[in-house]
């Protein structure tokens, strides 16, 4: 990060990722389903993407399986990248890697597409909900779409040990404002390795 001090976020998803196999944290997902079938529906693989708060994440060994060229993974913890690099091997020269908290991060270009699968939800202050919208409001172009995932009203008030907010598709909307259209919207219903099930709502919001 530019040789900024860690922050205490950085520092805790430091060490979920540095004691926890990624097969063990509870948001894992051996594929992510919902995430490719929105992009592919949404756009081409010629497209740019960026995974926000991707952690470890399997997306970006799919979306380079798909086709995709054009690929930023954005996480505050190095740890997580880390991970993600030695998955990816030889093929991490394709991806763009960048640590950074999103809440203070400034975006040095734009993108097609801007994913977020929990995320959002570790958001609990209005001051870090609306900084991270801004940040999304530059790094996203002009008709292009943020991809969110987040606890939907019957999920988890937890997660990691740190407190959640919860949202409807309308509700996250109107978080994101004037700037972006609430296009479509889904529920997902993800199972934790341990079996415990944790409901999910899904937008996609258009960028005017």
């Amino acid at each position: 990060m530019d040789g900024a001090p860690r922050t205490s976020t950085a520092e805790h998803w430091d060490l979920v990722y540095a004691t926890k196999e990624i097969t063990e944290v509870g948001w894992f997902q051996a594929d992510p389903a919902v995430s490719m079938r929105l992009l592919s529906e949404l756009v081409p693989s010629t497209s740019s993407v960026i995974d926000v708060g991707a952690g470890a994440s399997g997306l970006v060994d799919v979306l380079l399986d798909a086709g995709f060229l054009d690929v930023t993974v954005l996480d505050v913890s190095d740890e997580a990248l880390a991970v993600v690099r030695d998955r990816l091997a030889e093929r991490a020269a394709a991806v763009s890697f960048v640590e950074a908290d999103v809440r203070s991060w400034a975006p040095p270009r734009q993108w097609h597409v801007w994913h977020d699968r929990a995320v959002f939800h570790f958001l609990v202050d209005p001051h870090d909900q609306a900084r991270y919208v801004t940040t999304a409001g530059r790094a996203i172009a002009s008709g292009g779409v943020a991809v969110i995932g987040c606890f939907a009203p019957d999920g988890p008030e937890q997660c990691s040990g740190l407190p959640t907010a919860r949202y409807d598709a309308e509700a996250l909307a109107e978080r994101f404002g004037d700037a972006f259209r609430l296009e479509r919207s889904l529920r997902e219903v993800h199972t934790t390795p341990e079996g415990t099930e944790q409901a999910f709502t899904w937008a996609v919001l258009r960028r005017r």
